[in-house]
């Protein structure tokens, strides 16, 4: 097994000391660990992020499979814990915050306390609307990253990142849902979630704009 120094040395080699340095403080949360979030949080741990706080209430279903980063083996554990063991399995040296409970006002503060950025990764409009009015009030120092509009098989270059108001990022192509009967595929949520995760190094790294 590698040791700590291995691996960082590694991400520092790839990625260079200075930048490397800003990762390795930083905290990100994860608001929702499906197809979105588990993605996002891979990324994340293989960028090195030093502390990823995760939250989602729900246990991995036979619906997952198909474009979350869950196995056969995870079915039934809750997606917390099951996503958990896949990061250290990528990184251990990593401070992994695991909270198995659902998100609502009147516990989001207090979940994301302390985080630089939080990315916001559920399924419902309603539920993203509730985290991004709760956070932007409650951590006024916390960019928000949501997700919206990934749905269906369009091109994947229709799904994009963009600035609204100071401190909130939207990525999707602002469009498809699967209200329309538009199915969710492993392609185009990938491509959502890396959008997400690129946003999120880029505001680590000082940069404001998409």
């Amino acid at each position: 097994m590698l040791t700590q120094q291995e691996l960082h040395a590694a991400l520092v080699c790839r990625h260079g000391a200075a930048i490397q340095s800003k990762i390795d403080r930083a905290t990100i949360g994860i608001a929702g660990l499906g197809g979105l979030g588990s993605n996002i949080a891979v990324l994340l741990a293989r960028l090195g992020v030093g502390h990823l706080v995760l939250v989602d209430f729900d246990k991995v279903d036979i619906t997952n499979l198909h474009r979350q980063h869950y196995t056969m083996d995870d079915l039934g554990v809750p997606k917390a814990q099951a996503l958990k063991k896949q990061l250290i399995a990528i990184n251990p040296y990593l401070n992994y915050e695991t909270y198995i409970e659902k998100v609502l006002p009147e516990n989001a503060a207090r979940l994301f306390a302390g985080c630089d950025i939080v990315c916001e990764a559920f399924d419902r409009a309603d539920q993203k609307a509730m985290l991004i009015e709760t956070l932007l009030d409650a951590l006024p120092d916390a960019p928000i990253i949501s997700g919206s509009g990934m749905a269906g098989y369009g091109s994947a270059n229709a799904i994009r990142t963009e600035k609204r108001f100071s401190r909130l990022y939207l990525c999707g192509d602002g469009v498809s849902d699967i209200s329309d009967g538009l199915g969710l595929m492993a392609p185009r949520v990938a491509v959502c979630a890396a959008h997400q995760a690129t946003m999120a190094l880029r505001l680590l790294l000082g940069e404001r704009e998409p």
